[in-house]
């Protein structure tokens, strides 16, 4: 039995690749399974709309390839953010939020990782604040009917960018389908920020922490740093991270149109697994 899952970003890989081809370079990289983006663009929110028929062959290509989809990553919330004073906008966050869930439900996918924004291209207040806790409420009540869960991703502005912030809600609507889904490469920022340590924020979310981004950053930038090259402290995170009982882990980087794509791949998932291995000895 494996100690831990370590899932792969579906955006690490080229966007022409055929889901065969996707799942085959998860596998091949070493990866447990992939995490599906829904982001903002027209092309991949479409995914929503996706038949019957469409949704029974990506479940069975990767039955068959070996590697589950066991998340999405719903970042599709910042272009059309559930806390937007255009009534319009909201109606629209709705339904992206409504319809992933009833994705992943077809899809047999467990968990959805919701962007923490009120609003993100418009300026937030405290109506955009009110919107957002009310529209949470019911995309969670719909979850729940659904056996879905959420978890927050920590962001980087300053509405949502700590576990504590993202815990506000979670006490606010106290249905154990909504958690926080940290990633702790933008914790990492936050802490420089607000002169804390990442730890005693992760702490914050104690028992209501389902899975965490695995992320390099520096001071200041949120993506696009390799592995190795920044200030996110894997191993303390990770341990502390299992200390909270949380055992799924899904790397986070990005295609940035290299040919060596695979070959960053394989690294990244070897530098990853060398830090969760430390972490999650065989005496366990």
């Amino acid at each position: 039995m494996k100690k831990y899952q370590l899932g792969l970003y579906e955006k690490a890989v080229p966007a022409s690749l055929t889901w065969e081809e996707r799942f085959a370079a998860a596998k091949a990289a070493g990866f447990d399974f992939l995490e599906l983006s829904i982001d903002e663009t027209d092309e991949r929110l479409s995914r929503l709309d996706w038949s019957a028929g469409q949704r029974h062959d990506l479940a069975e290509i990767s039955r068959a390839s070996g590697v589950p989809i066991r998340s999405i990553c719903l970042s599709g919330h910042r272009k059309y953010p559930l806390g937007s004073q255009d009534p319009v906008t909201r109606a629209r966050a709705l339904e992206i939020a409504f319809k992933a869930i009833d994705l992943a439900g077809d899809l047999g996918i467990r968990l959805i990782q919701l962007a923490g924004y009120d609003v993100y291209y418009e300026e937030g207040d405290s109506e955009t604040e009110a919107n957002f806790a009310a529209n949470l409420a019911r995309v969670t009540a719909y979850a729940a009917s659904r056996e879905v869960a959420l978890g927050f991703e920590t962001m980087e502005t300053s509405f949502m960018d700590t576990v504590a912030k993202a815990m506000r809600y979670v006490k606010l609507v106290q249905s154990p389908w909504l958690g926080v889904y940290p990633d702790i490469g933008n914790l990492s920022n936050a802490a420089l920020l607000y002169g804390h340590e990442v730890a005693e924020d992760l702490k914050s979310g104690a028992g209501h922490i389902f899975a965490a981004h695995l992320k390099e950053t520096i001071p200041g930038h949120y993506r696009e740093v390799p592995f190795g090259t920044g200030h996110t402290e894997f191993i303390g995170d990770i341990e502390l991270l299992r200390e909270l009982g949380v055992y799924s882990y899904v790397g986070e980087f990005w295609y940035t149109g290299g040919l060596l794509w695979r070959e960053d791949l394989a690294n990244a998932g070897k530098f990853l697994r060398d830090k969760l291995d430390q972490v999650f000895t065989e005496e366990e």
